[in-house]
Order: structure tokens, then C-alpha cells, then sequence
């Protein structure tokens, strides 16, 4: 199957091809869209369906799309679907933004979501869901992964994803079952 991925995220991108080594999966530059996409949902699940309807439209392939992010318990949730944008800076900002506003937090439960969605230029939409569950860490532990990865430690690997492989970051990330859930609906 030949899909755009919606995002200009390398990373996300990166990890579709991984997780789906048998689909032609396209970035949205190589497919030649450029166009800014505002995620205005309230939801992951709503950004995802923007973003893919958008460049499905803008090119008339099927795409591909993820919003996803960290989900704090003592935090109501948050940073939740403004993760990427927490501190209104970059990836760092965002990490210490989180460990300031955790500094005497003892429940530190956590889980990231990932919210998929699959557009077809037919109209066809096919959406899936997908969370793994940690807490956040006290301090950085690895340089593996993005965003809050070196912040969250897995229950299911028993290390940070920032201490994970690729593979097994992979094998239990809330991205990985959300695509899998995606493939077992396809």
C-alpha cells in the first residue's frame, strides 16, 4: 500500500517505515505537499483526522496520520494534545517545563496516546487508538527516542524509551499498538 505520512515530523516518519516495512510510505514533502496544517481538535484523534483529510486532499493519495502525546495523571492530563507545544519552545524546553511542574509530585503515572488516522481520497476513513502506560521520571535517563522518551519510563520494558532500542521501543509504544490496531481493522 502507497500512503503519505502527514506530518513533517522525520522521526514519526521514521517510525511508520519501521513498524510497516511492507507499505510505500512517503513523506509529505515527497509528495509534494507543503501547506501548514492548524491542528485545532480537542482531541488526538481530531488533529490526526485533520491533518490526514488534509493531505489526502491536497494530493490525492491516501494518508496517514498521528497526533500523539504524553498524558500525565497529577497533571489532569496535561500536556495531553498540546505535548509538542507544552513550553512553546523545542523538545528540551518541553522536558524541563514538565520536570519543573512535577518537581514535588509523587504520583507520577503517566501514558502517552496515539491517536491514527487513515484517509482515503475514496472518502474511506479508518482511525485507531493506542497507549502504553509508565511514569515520568525524576530526571533524563538515556538519548534514544524524541520528545518526552528520555523522560518516561516504560512498564511494560522496565527502562525509559530513551534507554530503549528502536525495535522494542517500537514493540510496546502507544504509536506501534495504534498502527496495529490500524492494520487489524484494514
Amino acid at each position: 500500500m502507497k500512503v503519505v505520512a502527514a506530518t513533517g515530523n522525520a522521526h514519526k516518519l521514521k517510525e511508520f517505515r519501521e513498524i510497516f516495512p511492507d507499505w510505500e510510505i512517503v513523506s509529505e514533502r515527497e509528495a509534494g505537499f507543503s501547506a501548514e496544517v492548524e491542528e485545532t481538535g480537542e482531541t488526538f484523534l481530531e488533529n490526526a483526522l485533520i491533518k490526514a483529510r488534509a493531505v489526502c486532499k491536497g494530493t490525492g493519495e491516501a494518508a496517514l496520520a498521528d497526533d500523539s502525546g504524553i498524558e500525565v495523571d497529577a497533571l489532569g492530563g496535561a500536556p495531553g494534545v498540546y505535548s509538542a507545544r507544552y513550553s512553546g519552545g523545542d523538545d528540551a524546553d518541553n522536558r524541563a517545563l514538565l520536570l519543573k511542574n512535577m518537581h514535588s509530585v509523587t504520583d507520577r503515572r503517566a501514558h502517552f496516546t496515539s491517536a491514527i488516522a487513515l484517509v482515503f481520497p475514496d472518502g474511506r476513513e479508518v482511525t485507531a487508538e493506542g497507549r502504553t502506560f509508565g511514569e515520568i521520571l525524576p530526571e533524563e535517563r538515556g538519548s534514544g527516542g524524541f520528545g518526552y522518551d528520555c523522560l518516561f519510563y516504560s512498564y511494560d520494558l522496565k527502562k525509559s524509551f530513551g534507554e530503549a532500542t528502536d525495535a522494542e521501543k517500537n514493540s510496546v509504544s502507544h504509536r506501534g499498538r495504534a498502527l496495529a490496531a490500524l492494520e487489524a481493522k484494514l
